[in-house]
């Protein structure tokens, strides 16, 4: 069984800071501490870096069917992109709208994923509607397939919006059952009635997606998916918050004692409405859901991170080429596919903008990038953390160099990059997968295929971080 020291490095964990060795042996931390000798161990020389855990993306969109078309990033270049930034575990969405048994999603994403994925990974299971079969179907299959969260729009008529009552009937399930239940919050209907109207007066231009999901559809959504959920007694998890409205409902229900946590993803903290203003169809490189908002939205983003109201990052990876794809809006806001390619920067721009610029600590970045969606989706500690008896998962990080982001340069399918130009500070340098190197001096040495599908438990309580020193 190889041996593995990581040597010298500053060992960040969303409790601690400090500088230190780890010992792996085979896929797993063996030993955490200074000056950690092995004669059978392979030394990776770590000094002057930042040692993080493996990034945990809770949300990502690969390979998959949307807007009559398929996001050009499958389960290969999606994860390769992943890997390059940081990220060694994902979690997908296995859609079940329009099969009649929800056990043929899964099947069908299990088949997406094996030979190609080179991170490990998982699935959440998307609800469109609960009839008797699956909602006596549904228990079983998450049990099965090791699937601790469910997830239901409440956007997106023609593709997968669920009525309200389906919504509170996945909320009963996940009370039952312990799953958390993740919802789009948006409301749907309206939408699609101020896209009919804005349509009919001969709006076309990509700015329009933003104008026609205002943010207050977006607040509304989220207070009612909140108390339906306390009425349930389920646990929320609200994906891709945007705006002030609905982060101040989401910290409104934590104060009262609601079991909902919230995420939100790279470019909202970053980029604003006024990208898909851009000249000509340019703006349609920015149409995803729910939509940019105007820069003001973005301190409160950040002040609830820091407070811990909102708690993780994901990617909202859903990619689609401009000289391609999205052109198939070209002459209607309504038909861009919706998504961005995400999946590489969410380490890189959380670290520069977060904690190179001083807006949170970095243990409060691992918590946002692992360690939180460990716990929250039940794969702490074996993800998520850099403790003994967890997955040897690790960045090794060089927090000093400036690079700037292009797609010219990025590993993911597509021709395009929403964050081109923008300069961030750090940079993964080598990536382990359980104890093995995927990424080593920012090359892949990979395997095509060799991510494993993680099965999690049901209702399985977060246990306190604890770190072993010798």
């Amino acid at each position: 069984m190889s041996k593995k020291i990581i040597k010298g490095g500053w060992i960040a964990t969303a409790s601690d800071f400090f500088q230190g060795d780890i010992l792996i042996e085979g896929e797993k931390i063996v030993q955490i501490g200074g000056n950690i000798v092995d004669p059978d161990a392979e030394i990776i020389d770590a000094s002057g870096k930042y040692v993080f855990p493996g990034g945990i993306d809770p949300h990502t969109h690969l390979d998959m069917p949307f807007n009559n078309t398929v996001t050009d990033d499958d389960w290969e270049t999606g994860t390769i992109a992943a890997a390059f930034g940081g990220t060694t575990t994902i979690i997908d969405f296995a859609l079940t709208a329009g099969e009649s048994k929800l056990a043929n999603a899964v099947e069908k994403w299990h088949k997406k994923a094996e030979g190609k994925a080179v991170v490990d990974y998982g699935f959440h299971l998307m609800i469109h509607d609960l009839n008797d079969e699956t909602e006596k179907e549904l228990p079983i299959l998450l049990e099965k397939e090791g699937i601790s969260s469910i997830k239901v729009f409440m956007a997106y008529a023609k593709e997968f919006q669920a009525s309200d009552r389906t919504l509170f009937k996945a909320f009963k399930i996940g009370k039952e059952t312990g799953v958390v239940v993740m919802v789009h919050c948006e409301n749907g209907s309206v939408i699609d009635e101020l896209v009919e109207e804005a349509r009919r007066k001969g709006h076309t231009a990509p700015i329009y997606h933003a104008l026609t999901r205002p943010p207050e559809v977006e607040g509304e959504a989220t207070k009612r998916a909140i108390e339906l959920a306390h009425i349930a007694g389920a646990k929320l998890y609200v994906v891709h918050v945007t705006c002030k409205e609905a982060v101040e409902e989401i910290i409104r229900a934590r104060e009262k004692g609601y079991e909902v946590y919230g995420e939100t993803c790279p470019p909202y903290l970053v980029l604003d409405q006024t990208a898909l203003e851009k000249p000509g169809f340019e703006g349609a490189k920015y149409v995803w859901s729910p939509p940019l908002r105007p820069k003001s939205h973005q301190e409160p983003l950040w002040n609830a991170l820091k407070a811990k109201q909102l708690q993780t990052i994901g990617s909202d990876m859903c990619s689609f080429n401009y000289n391609g794809k999205k052109r198939l809006g070209l002459n209607d806001f309504s038909k861009i596919p919706n998504g961005g390619p995400f999946i590489e920067d969410r380490f890189s721009v959380l670290f520069s903008e977060g904690v190179a610029k001083g807006r949170i600590s970095i243990t409060d970045f691992v918590d946002m990038i692992a360690t939180s969606a460990a716990k929250i989706f039940n794969l702490y500690p074996q993800k998520g953390t850099i403790a003994v008896g967890s997955d040897a998962d690790i960045v090794i990080f060089d927090p000093t160099v400036k690079r700037t982001i292009s797609a010219e340069t990025h590993h993911m399918n597509v021709d395009y990059n929403p964050f081109e130009g923008m300069e961030v500070t750090g940079e993964p340098v080598s990536v382990l997968l359980r104890g093995e190197f995927i990424i080593k001096d920012k090359e892949f040495v990979g395997k095509i295929g060799g991510g494993k599908y993680i099965h999690r438990s049901l209702a399985k309580e977060p246990k306190k971080e604890t770190q072993i020193i010798n």
